[in-house]
């Protein structure tokens, strides 16, 4: 078995519409709604579907909590630039720029809090990755 990529994970959220309007105002992900009015929100050849607290769809995490998650997201943009739209957007940095390690090699990272207390980084690598 090989496995190539991450098409989807779940964020369990207090209030789905705010969590859709945050990271659509935050990092300009898409909010879409899918079968049954299930929300998600889309970037690249990903989503991130977002399920209720206390009325996650089943089959769900053994134990489905707000404020849970950490994500990180990767971006070709500069990281100034990043700073400068997030500043935009009112999201208030809890930490960075600092030197990370990813998935292919050095980046350089931003962290902040979604509305449930999700922390939130966006990276740069520091080289492109090979």
């Amino acid at each position: 078995m090989q496995i190539t990529r991450i098409d989807h994970l779940v964020l369990t959220v207090r209030d789905v519409e705010a969590t859709c309007a945050f990271y659509e105002r935050a990092l300009l992900l898409e909010p879409i709604r899918f079968e049954g009015g299930r929300r998600a929100l889309r970037f690249g050849e990903q989503k991130i579907n977002l399920h209720p607290a206390g009325a996650s769809f089943q089959p769900h995490a053994r134990y489905p909590t707000p404020g849970s998650g950490d994500l990180c997201f990767v971006t070709t943009t500069p990281l100034a630039e990043v700073q400068e739209h997030l500043e935009h957007a009112g999201v208030v940095l809890a930490l960075g720029p600092v030197a990370r390690t990813g998935a292919l090699g050095p980046m350089t990272s931003v962290y902040f809090y979604d509305p449930d207390g999700n922390l939130v980084e966006v990276a740069v690598y520091d080289a492109p990755p090979a």
